[in-house]
């Protein structure tokens, strides 16, 4: 049996039905699966009162920093959660990074989260550094949300954002649901139905902030898109990879064959994950040389 095949055959082998305080244990758990290397130096800060994490490696040069929005849906997911993965792309990178614990729902709902992002993105400005944003999933789709809202405050956008598997249409309708209903081994369209109702409750799935698939999105940072062939969400980084080139943006969109959702998180067992974690790095490096 392949990298692949094992990974997939452990996460089709998750318990499907966890009420969502055993799904947010769940995804912390990972921490102790997935360790943290011994050389990350990691410092716990609070970002207007919502705790946040500095991560730094020997490889860090200088005060360059990666702000880091965790993926789970706006529901689960933590900086533990996401402590193994945020480091070693801030090493890829040769920066730091920080890692933001918005809000989540449904305690708090649309646009707790967002609040947050945009705070924690005005505290790393205040300290002069230059920024680079990177998420994954829903957190992928919050960055983008975010740099709308950095756009209509008239502040500075980052100089780039790497997005890993981004959720950006709560409308739940793109055909790719359907298509890789049984490729996808982490993602189907009743699971992201219920977040989409925990985040949003009864306001209308296509508010551009929360679905930033329709938000005018003219004058964003050059945006790089990593997004599994397999997935169920492939269809939504094609279609923010199309609504951003019709709005001048430069966009890198990476379809990667055979890989599910957020595949470069399993970079410690497998291949493409270090493959596409190298990449990413890569393009950090050079946006920040730009």
């Amino acid at each position: 049996m392949s990298e692949l095949e094992r990974l997939e055959a452990m996460l089709r082998a998750r318990p499907a039905t966890l009420a969502i305080e055993q799904r947010r244990t769940a995804c912390d758990a990972l921490a102790k699966r997935y360790p943290t290397a011994a050389d990350v130096d990691v410092t716990a800060v609070a970002v207007d009162g919502v705790a946040a994490e500095w991560t730094s490696t020997p490889s860090a040069r200088g005060d360059d920093v990666i702000f880091y929005l965790h993926g789970g849906g706006f529901v689960w997911g933590s900086l533990a959660s996401h402590r193994h993965f945020v480091s070693e792309l801030a090493r890829e990178a040769g920066m730091k990074s920080l890692a933001l614990d918005y809000r989540r729902a449904p305690e708090f709902p649309f646009p707790h989260a967002l609040d947050d992002a945009v705070n924690g993105y005005k505290y790393l400005l205040g300290s002069g550094r230059k920024i680079a944003v990177a998420g994954d999933s829903a957190g992928a789709g919050l960055a983008v949300a975010m740099l709308v809202r950095l756009r209509e405050s008239g502040l500075p956008q980052p100089a780039s954002a790497v997005l890993f598997s981004p959720w950006t249409d709560m409308t739940i309708s793109a055909g790719s649901y359907a298509r890789n209903a049984e490729r996808d081994p982490v993602l189907n369209r009743e699971l992201m139905l219920f977040l989409a109702a925990q985040y949003l409750g009864d306001r209308p799935r296509t508010t551009p902030l929360a679905s930033p698939s329709f938000a005018d999105l003219r004058g964003l940072a050059p945006l790089n898109i990593f997004v599994g062939a397999t997935e169920a969400l492939l269809d939504d980084s094609i279609a923010l990879a199309r609504a951003a080139t019709l709005a001048d943006v430069r966009v890198r969109l990476e379809i990667w064959p055979k890989m599910f959702h957020f595949w470069p998180n399993y970079y410690q067992e497998l291949a493409e994950g270090r493959q596409a974690m190298s990449m990413a790095g890569a393009i950090l490096r050079e946006a920040m040389a730009n």
